[in-house]
C-alpha cells in the first residue's frame, strides 16, 4: 500500500510540475521534510520523565533537551529522522551506571521540540546551542543526527568536543535527496527546481552540504560505526566518511540494519570513549 502511495503522489506531483515547476517542488519539499513519526509515546515519556527537561531557543524555534546527571565526561545524544532522545534509552540507561553526564536533544518537528517541519541546517543550528549550554566532551550521533553535529561543529568549532561517533550516518545531502527524488520518481522538472529551492533558502547547491567535506576540517578523534546491510544510508557512504575525517576508526558491522540500536554497537561505543 505505501508503495503504491509513492507511486500515486510521484506521478501526481509530476503531472502538477507542468502547470508549476516551483509549486510541485515546493510540494515535493514539504512531503520530505515533514516526520510522520518521532513524537513522545507511551512509555517513552516515563523514561524521558527521569530527566532534567530544559526548553531551549534558535531564533523563534524551541526545543526540548533532557539531561541525566553524573560526574564524569558530558556525552551529547544526537537522534536520527523520525525518532527522538527515548531511542538512546538503554545506552542512556548504561552511561549513567558508568557514571557520565549525559545530554539528548530532541530534533525540530521531533520528540517534544516545536515546528512541523525538519531540516538539517536547523537541526545543526540547535546542536550548537546545546552544546554552547552544556559543553559536551563527547558526542554521539546516529543517521542524520551524525550528519547534522558534523555541519554544527564544521559551522561552529567546539574546542570541548574530544570525541564524535557517527552511527550510520549520511555522507552527501545529494545522496539523501537523490534517493528520495529516486523512490518517489520525481522527472527532472521537479530536481531542478529542489535543487534551485535550496540555494534560495540556504544559500548553496546541496552539493555543498557534505558530511565528508566538512569532516577533513574536524581534529576530535572519531569512531564511525556502519552496518554493512544499511538499507537506508548505504555502507559507501561510510568509507567516504572514514577517507575524510583523519583521527578516525571504522567499524562495520553485518545483519544489523540502519538502526544499530544493539548491545554489540554499545559495546564499541563504551571501548571508544573509556579509551
Amino acid at each position: 500500500m505505501r508503495t503504491l502511495l509513492i507511486a500515486i503522489l510521484g506521478i501526481y506531483y509530476n503531472a502538477i510540475s507542468y502547470i508549476s515547476k516551483r509549486y510541485a517542488a515546493n510540494k515535493a519539499i514539504l512531503l520530505f521534510s515533514k516526520p510522520r513519526k518521532g513524537k513522545i509515546i507511551g512509555e517513552q515519556e516515563d523514561f524521558l520523565g527521569t530527566a532534567f527537561q530544559e526548553e531551549l531557543k534558535y531564533k523563534n524555534h524551541s526545543f526540548m533537551t533532557y539531561r541525566w546527571l553524573g560526574k564524569r565526561e558530558t556525552v551529547l545524544l544526537v537522534h536520527g529522522w523520525e525518532s527522538n532522545s527515548a531511542r538512546w534509552k538503554n545506552l542512556i540507561l548504561d552511561l549513567k551506571r558508568k557514571g557520565f553526564n549525559v545530554v539528548a536533544l530532541d530534533a525540530p518537528a521531533h520528540g517534544y521540540s516545536g515546528g512541523k517541519l525538519f531540516n538539517v541546517i536547523l537541526y545543526s543550528e540547535f546542536i550548537n546551542v546545546v552544546s554552547k549550554h552544556f559543553k559536551p566532551q563527547i558526542v554521539i550521533g546516529h543517521s542524520v543526527g551524525g550528519m547534522a553535529t558534523v555541519f554544527s561543529q564544521n559551522k561552529y568549532p567546539s574546542t570541548t568536543i574530544q570525541k564524535l561517533i557517527l552511527i550510520g550516518a549520511p555522507s552527501e545531502f545529494t545522496g539523501v535527496l537523490k534517493r528520495y527524488t529516486d523512490m518517489m520518481g520525481y522527472n527532472q522538472r521537479i530536481v531542478t527546481r529542489i535543487n534551485a529551492t535550496v540555494v534560495e533558502q540556504f544559500g548553496a547547491e546541496p552539493a555543498v552540504f557534505s558530511t565528508a567535506k566538512f569532516l577533513e576540517k574536524i581534529t576530535s578523534k572519531g569512531l564511525i560505526i556502519h552496518d554493512e546491510d544499511d538499507e537506508i544510508i548505504p555502507y559507501n557512504d561510510a568509507l567516504q566518511l572514514k577517507n575524510s575525517f583523519k583521527d578516525s576508526t571504522l567499524v562495520t558491522t553485518k545483519g544489523l540494519g540502519h538502526s544499530l540500536n544493539n548491545e554489540t554497537v554499545a559495546s564499541y561505543i563504551y571501548d571508544f570513549i573509556e579509551a
